[in-house]
């Protein structure tokens, strides 16, 4: 069987499921504009990147996006009508709808079956926009959002099926799509994520931290900013640290804008809360992007792991932490209320309530073994829902009922 992966940065989140196919004697193939990683047994086939949207004008305010995902959709169906011509034809394409790549796929491959991963669709209410106590989304607002969904309701209605993350993100779609997406997680290896007693992580000071030698409260981000919660973390930062004098508070994640919009006057978000507080540098680090092992032995040999998020897609860190054993604290928004059950494998305060936050920090520093079976309850959590070998099953049977129904 050859299956073809379509996805603007690379693997993303077929990467597991790609190696395994891979491994399993299939023909792997990867469309892309950009390659973020690279499987020695993943052919890699890039098209050539179209520049973003534009805006030259008032119209292009509203079509900038959706002429630019038409248009990575035409580069992709170029690629897969090569592909054809040169008798690689694929035997299935799984791909990303989110951007426009999956749009033209049925219309040059129409026999194929085609499997979309559908990540987020756009809401002004109910999801990220209008979360924010500040923002109202206006009529203006409202109509981009919803251009911004044409790629994927095109790409939806064409494909054989989808397949979303969570329950949660597949809810954000319309009723008629949801019908035709499956829920199903890509998964973390519990091999690799699992507790450690013995773990330690060495700093690039040279000190060798355990766990609980300090007692360590880590946040974890692609990027510091307010989509997961970065200035709400810093701020109950302060406030522990004011109370507590052993806690070591740990910001993991790059300086730029993932989501959402920079700071007023630009910059990063970091260097512009940092001047609020008056924060010993001690007692609190910013180590940047680190790598995938040294995440693994952060979370290991965390005291407390802090999770918060909009209404947004749910991010891989805390799925790993918890699978490390992680306590986590995180907000009471949507994503984070489908695997955390405050109480029972994890606590959850609101996501603007600081004071919240700080408490429940300083109150597990205060008796941090009387939260063990909470660890205990998060890490059977991803056993029971997000083991790698789990997910690739349910995925890999996904595939074949699509393969048999064509």
């Amino acid at each position: 069987m050859h299956v073809a992966f379509v996805h603007r940065r690379g693997l993303g989140q077929f990467a597991a499921l790609a190696e395994h196919l891979a491994a399993s004697g299939h023909d792997v193939s990867l469309i892309c504009e950009t390659v973020d990683r690279r499987l020695p047994s993943v052919r890699v086939i890039r098209h050539r990147m179209e520049p973003g949207p534009r805006a030259d004008s008032q119209m292009a305010r509203y079509l900038g996006i959706p002429d630019h995902h038409v248009r990575i959709g035409h580069r992709v169906a170029e690629t897969l009508d090569s592909m054809t011509r040169q008798g690689e034809r694929p035997d299935i394409v799984i791909g990303h709808i989110g951007w426009g790549s999956m749009m033209f796929v049925k219309d040059v491959l129409p026999q194929v079956p085609a499997l979309g991963y559908c990540e987020f669709f756009y809401r002004a209410e109910g999801a990220d926009v209008g979360f924010a106590p500040d923002d109202n989304p206006d009529a203006e607002t409202r109509k981009r959002l919803r251009l911004r969904n044409i790629a994927q309701l095109i790409s939806l209605e064409a494909m054989n099926g989808g397949i979303s993350p969570t329950l949660w993100q597949k809810s954000l779609y319309p009723a008629a799509a949801q019908k035709r997406i499956a829920v199903c997680h890509e998964g973390v290896d519990t091999r690799i994520f699992r507790p450690d007693a013995n773990a330690s992580l060495k700093l690039p000071d040279g000190r060798i931290l355990k766990a609980g030698d300090p007692p360590i409260i880590t946040f974890v981000a692609r990027d510091l900013e307010p989509y997961r919660g970065f200035p709400q973390a810093l701020e109950a930062a302060a406030k522990v640290i004011r109370k507590n004098d052993d806690a070591l508070f740990i910001f993991v994640g790059g300086d730029g804008v993932s989501y959402g919009t920079p700071p007023p006057g630009g910059g990063s978000w970091k260097d512009a809360l940092l001047s609020k507080y008056d924060l010993p540098p001690d007692r609190i680090l910013f180590p940047g992007a680190i790598s995938h092992d040294l995440l693994r032995q952060l979370y290991q040999i965390s005291t407390a792991h802090i999770y918060l998020t909009y209404p947004f897609v749910l991010s891989w860190s805390v799925i790993e932490a918890m699978a490390c054993g992680a306590l986590v604290i995180g907000s009471d928004t949507k994503p984070v209320q489908e695997i955390i059950r405050s109480g029972q494998n994890g606590l959850l305060v609101p996501f603007y309530d600081t004071d919240a936050l700080a408490g429940t920090i300083l109150r597990v520093l205060s008796g941090p073994n009387d939260f063990m079976p909470l660890r205990a309850a998060a890490r059977r959590t991803i056993e029971h829902r997000f083991r790698l070998s789990d997910c690739l099953a349910r995925q890999k049977s996904l595939i074949d009922a699509v393969l048999r129904a064509a």
